[in-house]
């Protein structure tokens, strides 16, 4: 009895072996800086959303979507299932208890044994098992689990921060596109008070049909910008009703496009951060923790398992009689199962799970480089919009002088209709551009928000309530 005892002691005890390889992260060379020129101080992602562009407008549509988004309670819902999945899995590591209950009854063949008759059958037992894990199966399933649930985290945070981003630049396009109905609609009535004008000219047989024609048609193709920008407008709304999990309809404005406020540096911390900040690379490298330590499960398959089982309770032919001692049964069990041969299978099990983890490992560190160039390119589309907007507004400010100073001249009988046109249709481009480039100046700094992965916890800490002032005071 004791040399059971002293060989199963010894099997649990081996229990605590761990076969396969623990996770380490990567070595990983990233650049010490970013090639743009830029602030060192605290990174933009550390702000606060609200403190890079102040419209209230836009703040509250971001709650409401962090509220409502469907995309972000899919995400949260997968959260629950991966949560669910690790406590599912590290079950395994513990003993399983199951109860019977039964009753029966039935009559035997009389020919085979002679006054039979019916009888009853009544069982109450109990099943422990448990499945040793003796080289780290279970465990390190468990531990593969855990990653999976961590990167699923990162994967909530990767939607929350699309979101954000994706609110934020919607919200732009949709106070571009009013800007630009604005710009339409003020050149349409520009070009009907000209076309009036030239009209009115045409009467008095001062200038040909021709100069009549052109004045129409600049006119009606303001008109057809107008409509389709008037469309875009109401289309953008709904696809930002959408982004807020809500039905289609108008949104409300705040700040107008040129006076969204924009930061004069935008310090973004070094290369290296990412690393821990960008939640997709954190997935990615949870990712490679689960695979890595799918090889010690697929390792421990080519070791020997033991299972112990034990079971006990009371079966009688009589209820009155089932909890008595005679009515006793017991079992206690232990199953040793050892894989001999079987064509290389465990082990080619094993090279599959290797080589799984090698795509997983390049996919981390091209991960790491699409994050680089990310920032990378939003960098450089911040500080090169910067300076496009710039030139854009000059553009506008010379087109909109050229366009009066040709007006003048037309009517003073100085020069062709051709040169009107041809400033008009300048200023009207010019004035649509810089509208454009204004958006995409703002959308570069959401882009450059999401490409840092950071600042998506953005909820407001409560402001603390006054106390209540006294008689005395």
């Amino acid at each position: 009895m004791k040399a059971r005892l002293v060989v199963i002691s010894s099997m649990l005890l081996l229990s605590g072996c761990l076969v396969g390889p623990d996770y380490e992260r990567p070595e990983i060379e990233t650049p010490g800086e970013f090639r743009e020129r830029i602030s060192t101080g605290a990174a933009i992602s550390n702000i606060p959303w609200w403190e890079l562009f102040e419209d209230p407008e836009l703040e509250r549509l971001i709650f409401i979507a962090l509220e409502e988004s469907k995309d972000l309670a899919i995400a949260t819902a997968r959260l629950e299932e991966t949560r669910a999945r690790l406590g599912f899995v590290r079950a395994d590591q513990f003993p399983r208890l199951d109860a019977t209950v039964g009753a029966e009854r039935g009559n035997l063949i009389e020919q085979i044994i002679p006054g039979a008759g019916i009888q009853d059958n009544y069982v109450l037992t109990a099943e422990l098992s448990f499945q040793v894990d003796l080289f780290g199966q279970y465990r390190r399933s468990t531990e593969a689990a855990r990653a999976e649930l961590l990167a699923s985290e990162d994967a909530r945070v990767i939607v929350l921060i699309s979101l954000v981003a994706d609110v934020a630049s919607t919200y732009f396009l949709l106070r571009d596109l009013d800007q630009r109905y604005e710009i339409s609609e003020r050149t349409l009535k520009t070009r009907s008070k000209s076309t009036r004008l030239v009209r009115a000219r045409f009467s008095e047989g001062t200038v040909p049909r021709l100069d009549l024609n052109q004045a129409q048609i600049q006119e009606a193709q303001a008109a057809v910008e107008l409509a389709a920008f008037e469309r875009q407008v109401i289309q953008t709304e709904n696809l930002l009703n959408v982004l807020l999990g809500r039905n289609p309809g108008p949104i409300a404005r705040g700040v107008s496009l040129d006076d969204q406020y924009l930061l004069p540096e935008v310090p973004v911390g070094l290369p290296s951060e990412l690393l821990d900040r960008r939640p997709d690379v954190r997935a990615a490298e949870q990712s490679l923790a689960a695979q890595t330590a799918r090889i010690g499960v697929a390792e421990a398959l080519r070791y020997p398992s033991l299972s112990l089982t034990a079971s006990g309770g009371y079966a009688s032919t009589q209820l009155s009689d089932l909890t008595d001692g005679s009515a006793a049964i017991w079992n206690i069990g232990a199953n040793f199962f050892a894989p001999i041969f079987n064509a290389g299978q465990n082990k080619q099990r094993v090279e599959i799970e290797i080589a799984r983890t090698e795509q997983l490992l390049q996919q981390y560190e091209l991960t790491i480089l699409q994050a680089l160039r990310e920032v990378e390119d939003a960098l450089v589309a911040v500080r090169t919009l910067r300076d496009e907007s710039a030139a854009r507004k000059r553009q506008v400010r010379a087109a909109r002088s050229a366009a009066f100073l040709s007006k003048a001249r037309y009517f003073g009988g100085v020069t062709s209709y051709l040169e009107v046109l041809e400033t008009e249709r300048a200023l009207f481009d010019t004035e649509l551009a810089s509208s454009a480039v204004r958006r995409a100046q703002l959308v570069a700094i959401a882009d450059l928000y999401k490409a840092l992965g950071g600042g998506w916890d953005i909820w407001p800490e409560p402001e603390p309530e006054p106390e209540p002032s006294t008689d005395a005071e």
